[in-house]
């Protein structure tokens, strides 16, 4: 016969469904960031990249990643792109980062985008893009070529992430 005044040992050890869902959720972020590194480091080391400038490791954690090749058509995006843009990898793959593009787009930063890209450096900017459900957010942009150990560009590599401050 159970007494009134104890406690039912399942009651207390018990942890709220709610951490559980932040566990899950967390473990698979962690998951994601595994694939695509393993995913990055595999186009590295195919093309040979020097990635003593690039430091993806770090970034990848807190910023979107596109990879293109020298036709800008992307070759990979990391996980966090669906979640800033609404498209999955498979639907941005082989397309050009134009597809994020729209009316809101300023012209004027596109052309220095594709001034930056033609002479081959790096550059920064901010741009208004759309989602695939065709709302506008703020993309913060940081890309720059990638060179191989023969010092020949072989990609386009950018870090993206929404500009909240916007």
């Amino acid at each position: 016969m159970k007494n009134k005044n104890s406690e039912d040992p399942l009651q207390r050890n018990s942890v709220p469904i709610l951490s559980w869902d932040f566990h899950y959720e967390y473990l698979n972020e962690l998951k994601a960031f595994s694939v695509d590194l393993k995913r990055v480091n595999k186009i590295s080391d195919e093309f040979t990249w020097d990635e003593t400038m690039l430091n993806i490791q770090e970034r990848i954690k807190n910023e979107v990643v596109l990879i293109t090749d020298l036709d800008l058509k992307i070759v990979f995006a990391s996980s966090g792109i669906k979640k800033m843009t609404g498209y999955k990898e498979e639907e941005v793959l082989g397309k050009t980062p134009k597809m994020f593009q729209g009316p809101a787009t300023s012209q004027k930063d596109l052309k220095e985008i594709r001034d930056a890209v033609k002479k081959k450096i790096p550059f920064a900017k901010t741009l208004e893009n759309y989602r695939k459900n065709g709302q506008t957010y703020k993309c913060k942009i940081d890309a720059s070529p990638v060179y191989n150990l023969k010092g020949e560009i072989s990609h386009f590599i950018a870090f993206e992430k929404q500009d909240i401050s916007a």
